[in-house]
């Protein structure tokens, strides 16, 4: 049967397909070690799913307002307020969707047209240029180099600007790289994109997870004018290990919003009832579970780069966020695709292949698994790449 253009130009996720096929392995009764999720390992906190117990013996198993309920935009105004010094109205600035992913998608649909260019620093999380493309507008690639910590400078956006150029995408914490944009950075970019009238969708969700001195700044919150360009992203997808819980959220400007959720009305309704439940808890309660996982993940990410430093063929840069190491791989003169499938299929370790993210020369490691897993997969990934060396 025909399919539309739409679909043929579409390029399915590697992460997932990684992902899954690192499963199947599994299943087979093979040793994997996993370095391809973009989720913690963390079982969500018994607090929460107690929430979500709650709610469903409590009949809360109905529709909901599509953008969701008006408790749970509350919890997420005053998230934005307290942890971002961001004013959003939660009866129409801040629409919840079915997990982060769906708020860019959606955006993408309500914000850009036909002929619409839209700015994508590379590296990239590797949905950006298909909800680009979806959407009927054009991806830019802004590419970035190790030198500048693999993040764009205000100059660089300034002379990529075209007339048709609408849109600017920032991720920070940055997946996959793991770098995090100073005040100073993103100060000279919302200077740019304030004089050219171009809206920022700031994607946050890695925001809890942020190891840097400097404290994590949302672009928003530099003044007036940067703050009715941007639309703010998040969820509790990492934060809170609610991955399969798919909740995610956005704060804008009236209009975005209300658009946002027009288009949210007739695609997915309301997002699980059940879920914003358990949302509201997650948001609503102290951040010392949260805060301990983040020590973890920072143990993790100081273990990993110490393995990685034994292993001569790869570099990287040293991740401020997330959970992700980005590894230079061209010493090895594979491409990154090569490279994963040959680790996948010869030593059972799953990684992601630059590619994906608009970068051959890396593969990106997700640091999201125990101390244990991480001191085998990168034994076997050096053993890999001491018997495959150039020459």
């Amino acid at each position: 049967m025909p399919v539309s253009f739409r679909a043929k130009n579409t390029v399915g996720s590697t992460t997932l397909a990684i992902t899954a096929r690192a499963k199947e392995l599994k299943a087979q009764g093979h040793d994997v070690v996993s370095f391809a999720a973009g989720e913690p390992d963390f079982d969500t906190p018994d607090f929460i799913k107690k929430a979500a117990i709650d709610a469903i013996q409590n009949g809360l198993t109905k529709y909901t307002p599509s953008s969701g309920t008006i408790e749970l935009r509350q919890a997420i105004a005053n998230k934005f307020q307290r942890d971002n010094q961001l004013s959003y109205n939660p009866k129409d600035q801040i629409v919840v969707s079915c997990g982060a992913k769906h708020s860019l998608y959606t955006l993408m649909q309500a914000l850009v047209d036909a002929g619409d260019e839209v700015l994508i620093p590379a590296p990239f999380w590797v949905s950006y240029p298909e909800m680009v493309k979806l959407a009927g507008a054009t991806p830019k690639i802004l590419e970035t180099c190790e030198k500048t910590k693999f993040k764009i400078t205000a100059r660089q956006l300034e002379e990529n600007i075209s007339p048709s150029t609408k849109v600017l995408i920032i991720n920070s914490p940055s997946n996959p790289t793991g770098t995090v944009y100073t005040r100073k950075e993103l100060e000279s970019i919302a200077a740019v994109c304030v004089k050219r009238n171009i809206v920022v969708v700031s994607d946050e969700i890695y925001e809890k997870l942020c190891y840097a001195n400097e404290p994590f700044v949302s672009i928003g919150s530099l003044g007036k004018d940067i703050y009715n360009l941007t639309v703010t992203v998040n969820g509790v997808s990492k934060a809170y290990a609610m991955t399969g819980w798919r909740i995610g959220y956005l704060g804008a400007s009236k209009e975005i919003a209300q658009s946002v959720a027009k288009i949210q009305d007739h695609s997915t309704s309301n997002p699980t009832s059940i879920s914003q439940a358990a949302a509201l808890a997650a948001l609503n309660a102290d951040e010392s579970t949260l805060n301990a996982m983040k020590e973890e993940f920072r143990k993790r990410r100081d273990f990993i780069v110490k393995c990685l430093d034994q292993i001569p063929q790869i570099d990287y840069i040293y991740p401020e966020g997330a959970f992700y190491v980005f590894c230079n791989i061209s010493k090895t003169g594979l491409d990154s695709d090569t490279i994963a499938k040959k680790v996948l299929d010869e030593k059972d370790v799953a990684c992601i292949p630059g590619s994906s993210f608009g970068a051959d020369d890396y593969i990106r490691l997700g640091f999201a698994t125990s101390m244990e897993r991480i001191e085998e997969g990168t034994r076997r990934l050096a053993e890999w790449f001491q018997n495959n060396q150039r020459g």
